[in-house]
């Protein structure tokens, strides 16, 4: 296979992986994932290396415009961790937005608070787990 051919079908990968993100949408997430909560670090440590029923997630991964806090793109699934700042209106309608685009591109979105994720993780890993295929 010619370098050229590789190339082509690399970027054709990674446009469906990342659905077209901007590369300041990847900048981004580059950014989040220097800066991780505690949530985050504590749920990354149950997920990554397919550490649940083998499937392989990715963290802070951007998609279209949007940064998932954690994607399984096997089960086109995505994962966000919400903080007090999810109570505010304004982040509430851009929740809303990036739901109804991410649905409409077949993902699935699951939600759980920071608190939820940090007292009572194995609770999130059982219902993570319900939606791997």
């Amino acid at each position: 296979m010619s370098t050229k051919k590789s190339s082509n079908l690399t970027d054709k990968y990674l446009a469906r992986l990342h659905l077209g993100a901007r590369q300041q949408t990847q900048q981004n997430a580059k950014q989040l994932r220097q800066r991780e909560t505690e949530a985050e670090k504590k749920l990354w440590s149950l997920l990554r290396n397919g550490r649940l029923k083998g499937k392989k997630f990715r963290r802070q991964h951007p998609l279209a415009d949007y940064v998932a806090d954690f994607y399984c793109n096997e089960c086109k699934l995505a994962i966000e961790l919400d903080g007090s700042i999810h109570l505010d209106a304004e982040s509430k309608e851009n929740d809303r937005s990036r739901a109804a685009l991410l649905n409409e591109l077949g993902i699935t979105i699951l939600r759980f608070w920071n608190r939820e994720v940090l007292k009572n993780p194995n609770h999130v890993l059982k219902k993570v787990a319900e939606y791997l295929k």
